[in-house]
């Protein structure tokens, strides 16, 4: 008999599941995502059970307009309830008594009359936290069997759908104790809890048979890169109720194979297909899919439908990439990554959604360009975020390695809301069946993500032993991905040592640190938590955040803004104190973020550097965070607005594909390179000092062969703060890329008595309060605007004073309402330039930014006067 209602199954021992299927780019005959028109309404407001609110006769006048995704509170901000909710201390006066009853969700669809033999589904991708679902006056599923924010449902609704629809879900919000979507300690709690229908909801149709978590693997020849091997796995079941045979059918570029399949009566049946049994499977000389630094991100798509006497029952097309993910540990039991067989250092940065879970494709979009632009080769989702796969999608496209898993959030008390020990919250049989369905949903979901190169079941903690013999179970049946206990350095009984560590730094320390073997977060293994705490927007994100008569002096309403940890990082008075001592008392609101940005850039820089150059100790990084869920002041790359901070540029500067990387630890310069081949290269070391006099200058023919770190320079001792820069040329003279260090004769001393999960204290501070002494310098500026395929190209033409350096140099574009231009893709920015230097800079304007009829360049620093010049944008609009 088949339950109309859930359906279940037993697959060879795994653990029984709520049958999901891949999310379709299009869904079959007949198939709907349902994402517009919807309807949002308090249960408070309207007193009437499912089966009226699931029928024709309710009045909506009075409801909120919604989208799915959605979660209520987004939803409300849409329709102005809330206004500016974000801004200063505004978030405290929202009325969380609102979300302590249930909400409902109303959606009107229509669909072609079924013919015979066809079948009708509703899949929802993910509700936070429970529901009870009804259509057309007939409730479909209840809350017994629809919650758990990361599980995924299938209800069969054939036998209740017509031609006009009502689906009226009724969402519930988690409760203390109960695992919901992890925001953590980086921003406070969404003030509904997530509650909504947080992912997409799709109405899906087939005919006897459905197709459903269907899959490509791929193993690729290590050693030669010249063949592939292939394996197309699906789920067909029979809803017919008589059995069926028919034929499994794949096409990829043109190339078919068929495989004859039998379904008795209910039957669900799990099919693969490897290169044995279909030659089209075997690859030669296969398009690989390599992260953005290491090759092309190539993807392929398969056409797979199953064919009953020549008719389609059901369909899709499987979007994969073509590449072999293996993991290996180093001598020091340091867990790295193999990407088709070559080594990856892993360079990453912590992804959160939206507070209110409103990311959209365009927004996903620019935040993964950012990641790109920044050299950055990889995200890490700890939480499995997303209100759909577009970011995945994203990652595939743009060639980024993903690590996904669970977050922190069900590992402590104070987040879950109910008792933790050492393996978390996860204890009872109820909660462990939960979580272990809810990651083979996810896996299922996810899998055919090239992107996607591990799965972390545990953050902070290693899952109950019990739990994870369940997780171990069935990822071994559906997916041959590395799995990571936790992303702490542990060892489970279950699956032995992570590998990973997770020593903090997360607030400010020295530039040096990172060169210590005393460091625990230093730069040796894969850290993937780790940073240096606040990082500052810019001026004009800051107005945005921090009402104008609170901007200055700096007090609780940016302290608001912080992190809600309660045992450290929320405030700013780490980065004040190492503010004052470093560069000196800020004395007004400009200085203050001047100061900041210096302290940012400067700090995280060195982060990313000294795990470069410590290849191969070293096997990954996560910068923690890059991005906010709501406006920060702390852990970001880039602000809730989107505009990068400085840090962004730093990052991007010491992850160029080649560099000059100064080593704090031995006064030394050492040359890396990441392109695929060895090159041959010039790199020039020069000293200035506080007067701009040169100290040093000397040169070298450098040969960098491919993951590997070159000496290049020794730095001479010398007896004054000075400045240094560093250039590769390429063998030709031409300039290729630079960096520039301002260095103290006497360094940063650390507290290294005193370190503690959050940070190493500085005992005595590197001192570069002469910096405020630095000379005017007049640099010249220039601009030109020119069309290039799709993007508006803005060169900046820089002429500094031959007398003096010009430092920390900042270029921005505003349009003629005085706001910043984003995204946009400057080659660099807070760059400085030696005396004389002469540097041309590209910012690429993408053609949908450029909608407007004039710019206004600014270019300022902390020694060169403010320069503005219009540009316009004539016949680029």
């Amino acid at each position: 008999m088949k339950n109309n209602l859930i359906k279940s199954l037993i697959l060879s021992g795994c653990l029984a599941m709520t049958i999901v299927s891949c999310e379709r780019k299009e869904l079959s005959a007949g198939g709907l995502l349902l994402s517009d028109g919807w309807k949002v309404q308090s249960s408070a407001k309207i007193f009437l059970p499912g089966e009226e609110v699931s029928n024709s006769q309710i009045k909506e006048k009075e409801w909120y307009d919604a989208v799915v995704p959605s979660t209520v509170m987004g939803t409300l901000i849409r329709n102005g309830i809330y206004t500016d909710v974000l801004e200063g201390t505004n978030y405290e006066n929202i009325d969380k008594s609102l979300f302590d009853t249930t909400w409902w969700y109303r959606k009107e669809f229509e669909l072609p009359s079924l013919t015979k033999g066809q079948h009708v589904a509703l899949i929802f991708d993910g509700i936070s936290y429970a529901a009870n679902i009804w259509l057309n006056g007939k409730k479909v599923a209840t809350r017994d069997s629809v919650y758990g924010t990361f599980r995924r449902h299938k209800l069969d609704i054939t036998k209740i759908v017509r031609e006009k629809n009502i689906l009226a879900v009724e969402v519930f919000r988690a409760q203390p104790g109960e695992p919901n979507i992890g925001f953590v300690d980086w921003n406070p709690r969404p003030a509904d809890e997530s509650m909504g229908i947080f992912r997409e909801v799709h109405v899906v149709m087939n005919d006897e048979v459905s197709m459903e978590n269907s899959a490509v693997h791929s193993k690729v020849n290590t050693e030669t890169l010249d063949e592939a091997w292939l394996t197309v796995e699906t789920q067909l079941t029979n809803e017919s109720e008589q059995a069926v045979k028919g034929q499994l059918i794949g096409t990829l570029e043109g190339k078919t194979f068929s495989i004859p399949v039998s379904l008795a009566v209910g039957e669900s049946k799990i099919v693969r297909v490897t290169s044995k049994e279909a030659d089209v499977l075997h690859l030669k000389n296969p398009r690989l899919w390599w992260c953005h630094n290491m090759g092309k991100p190539e993807m392929y798509g398969m056409d797979l439908a199953f064919e009953i006497d020549g008719k389609v029952s059901d369909k899709e097309t499987i979007n994969f990439g073509v590449r072999e993910v293996r993991d290996y540990f180093t001598e020091e039991g340091y867990r790295g990554f193999l990407l088709n067989g070559k080594k990856v250092l892993v360079r990453s940065a912590g992804w959160t959604d939206d507070i209110f879970l409103r990311d959209t494709p365009a927004s996903n979009e620019i935040q993964v360009q950012y990641v790109r632009d920044m050299n950055l080769n990889s995200i890490r989702f700890e939480n499995i975020w997303g209100t759909s796969q577009n970011v995945y999608d994203l990652c595939d496209r743009y060639g980024l390695l993903v690590l996904v898993g669970w977050s922190c959030h069900w590992e402590w008390d104070n987040y879950l809301g109910s008792s933790c020990d050492e393996f978390g919250g996860i204890k009872s049989e109820k909660d462990m069946n939960l979580i272990a369905r809810s990651l083979n949903d996810q896996v299922l979901w996810l899998r055919n993500h090239p992107a996607i190169i591990a799965w972390f079941v545990g953050s902070d903690m290693i899952p109950r032993p019990e739990l994870e013999k369940r997780y171990k179970a069935c990822l071994s049946q559906i997916d041959d991905r590395p799995y990571i206990g936790a992303a702490k350095e542990l060892t489970s009984t279950v699956t032995g040592p992570t590998g990973m560590k997770m020593e903090g730094p997360y607030d400010y320390v020295a530039p040096n640190y990172w060169y210590s073997e005393k460091a625990p977060g230093g730069a040796f293994g894969f850290n993937t938590e780790t940073g240096i705490g606040a990082q500052l927007p810019v001026i004009e994100s800051i107005r945005r955040m921090i009402p104008t008569d609170k901007l200055w002096p700096v007090g609780k309403e940016w302290d608001y803004h912080c992190t809600v940890s309660d045992a450290a990082m929320n405030s700013l008075e780490v980065l004040k104190e190492n503010m004052a001592t470093r560069y000196g008392e800020a004395k007004d609101l400009d200085d203050f973020l001047r100061k900041a940005d210096w302290l940012n850039y400067e700090g995280t820089r060195t982060m990313f550097e000294a795990f470069r150059v410590n290849i191969p100790r070293t096997t990954g990084i996560v910068q923690w965070m890059l991005n906010s869920a709501w406006p920060s002041l702390y852990w970001q790359l880039y602000d809730y607005y989107l505009i990068p901070t400085a840090a962004y540029y730093s990052v991007k500067k010491s992850n160029m594909p080649q560099q000059l990387i100064y080593h704090y630890g031995k006064n030394a310069v050492y040359a890396v390179n990441e392109s695929a081949g060895t090159v041959q290269m010039q790199g020039v070391m020069s000293l200035y000092d506080c007067n701009s006099r040169v100290v040093t200058q000397q040169t070298t023919t450098l040969e960098i062969a491919p993951y590997t770190v070159v000496k290049a320079f020794d730095v001479p001792a010398v007896k004054e703060n000075t400045f240094l820069y560093l250039k590769l040329n390429d063998e030709k003279g031409a300039y290729v890329v630079d960096n520039f260090y301002w260095l103290a004769v006497a360094p940063d001393v650390n507290d290294w008595a005193n370190t503690d999960w959050v940070r190493t204290p500085i005992k005595k501070s590197a001192d570069f309060t002469g910096l405020a002494n630095l000379f005017q310098v007049n640099c010249e500026v220039s601009a030109t605007v020119e069309q290039e395929e799709n993007d508006v190209i803005v060169e900046v033409a820089l002429e500094n004073d031959p007398n003096a350096l010009a430092f920390f140099i900042r270029l921005s574009l505003k349009d003629e309402k005085d706001e910043l231009l984003y995204p946009v893709f400057w080659e660099d920015n807070y760059l400085s330039l030696i005396p004389g230097e002469k540097r041309t800079l590209k910012c690429v304007v993408p053609q949908q930014v450029a909608e407007v009829e004039s710019v206004t360049l600014t270019v300022s620093g902390w020694n060169v006067p403010e320069k503005k010049i219009k540009l316009f944008l004539d016949g680029m609009k």
